[in-house]
């Protein structure tokens, strides 16, 4: 199930990142500037803050049929992609996309919660991530290949028809533990046992209201906000820098752009390797997760010097150190919603805090769209290791661990 889900990452990274990659090539042809670009990316970041919208869809209407209303959504829509002429045009299908698009982190979180143990959940959550950064690696090869072959529109159709392939595999294979027809007993019983009975839902649709008056929330909500900057900067600006300041040419994009996302998958396992080295050290879950954060967090301080090295390729050992370090501190905060929230508001909240990450890179993006041409792109590297920092003191300062979980013995099995 975790593979399922995992590769629904990968397409709706794929198919987010094509725009990217694409870009050097796209906006010359279609004559879209810096600025104009930045509003693009902007129409995205402002329609996938939507998220909670997304994450109660899921949570009324069940995880199987949600989640394949919306992965269909956003194959079709990039598709259409290929037929853009202008910037408001791509502008329009951006928001429509990040609509569509800002379900997976929302089901993502919610699979994890339903299929496994609280002690599994860290793994499961990594596992879930790679996606992301998979997705984003396989972009510039695929992309580059299909623009040198045939054109940027084809990049689009390619990146969507694999999406609409998915969907048929999720439906196909994808169901709840409770009503999975190939699970033994004995599976169902493993995972039920090693659920959280504080965190049994209720059977209430989760309200909106009462979770933006919980600390937790908020504990989760403000470090995404200042953390997140981090991968859209990689996800989306890039690209343009290596053409523009690096003088990356097509090809070398191709051959270099891949490799901070390749290091964000180990860090995507890397995180929840080290939550579970502190829980067998005596540290409880909670404190375990934030230490892991703290530690991207102080190794995101490499970013800050892209802008200083001569080398390019230094320039791409410290993007993918970037990549390493976000994914190490993004899952372990990713995560920590099924760790403190119901079972039946997990979606709902993910998606909440996925509106204020994407609401931070929404900022940073048209900061960087609005300013790159007079300051150039130094101070956002140099600023990205900060607000990591600040989101790890945020982290500490606001989140609470449940009562119920510090009356429990803490109990770290082998894998």
């Amino acid at each position: 199930m975790i593979g399922l889900i995992m590769l629904g990452a990968v397409i709706n990274y794929l198919t987010r990142s094509t725009l990217a990659v694409a870009a050097p090539t796209l906006l010359t042809e279609l004559h879209i500037g810096t600025k104009e670009y930045s509003y693009i990316t902007a129409a995205f970041q402002g329609a996938i803050m939507l998220q909670p919208l997304c994450g109660y869809i899921l949570d009324v209407i069940g995880l199987k049929y949600g989640f394949a209303m919306f992965a269909a959504a956003w194959s079709v829509i990039c598709m259409a992609h290929g037929m853009a002429t202008n910037w408001q045009t791509l502008a329009a299908l951006r928001a429509l996309l990040g609509l569509a698009e800002g379900s997976s982190n929302p089901a993502g979180m919610k699979a994890v919660s339903e299929w496994f143990p609280a002690r599994e959940r860290g793994l499961a959550g990594g596992i879930f991530n790679i996606g992301a950064s998979f997705g984003s690696m396989l972009a510039p090869p695929l992309v580059v290949w299909a623009i040198l072959h045939y054109n940027w529109q084809s990049a689009f159709v390619i990146t969507g028809a694999l999406g609409l392939i998915w969907v048929a595999g999720w439906l196909l294979l994808y169901d709840a533990p409770a009503r999975h027809r190939r699970l033994s007993e004995a599976e169902r019983q493993h995972i039920a046992a090693g659920q959280e009975r504080h965190l049994d839902g209720d059977g209430k649709r989760p309200s909106i209201v009462s979770i933006l008056k919980m600390r937790n929330f908020w504990g989760i909500a403000l470090p995404r906000f200042l953390a997140d900057p981090a991968w859209g900067t990689l996800s989306f600006w890039v690209p343009l820098y290596l053409t523009t300041v690096r003088h990356f040419d097509l090809a070398q994009i191709a051959m270099f752009a891949w490799l901070p996302f390749l290091a964000a998958d180990l860090g995507c396992m890397f995180g929840p390797l080290v939550v579970l080295a502190l829980q067998k050290r005596g540290v409880r879950l909670i404190n375990a997760r934030r230490g892991a954060f703290t530690l991207g967090a102080c190794m995101m301080m490499g970013v800050a010097f892209v802008g200083f090295v001569d080398s390019p390729y230094a320039a791409i050992a410290l993007l993918s150190l970037a990549g390493f370090a976000h994914q190490t501190l993004s899952v372990t905060v990713i995560t920590m919603s099924s760790d403190l929230f119901r079972r039946n508001e997990v979606a709902t909240v993910a998606g909440m805090c996925g509106t204020f990450g994407n609401l931070g890179l929404l900022i940073f993006s048209l900061l960087i769209g609005g300013l790159m041409a007079s300051v150039g792109y130094t101070p956002f590297f140099v600023s990205l290791a900060v607000l990591d920092l600040v989101a790890a003191v945020l982290l500490w300062t606001l989140v609470r661990e449940p009562a119920a979980v510090k009356q429990e013995p803490l109990i770290v099995k082998p894998a």
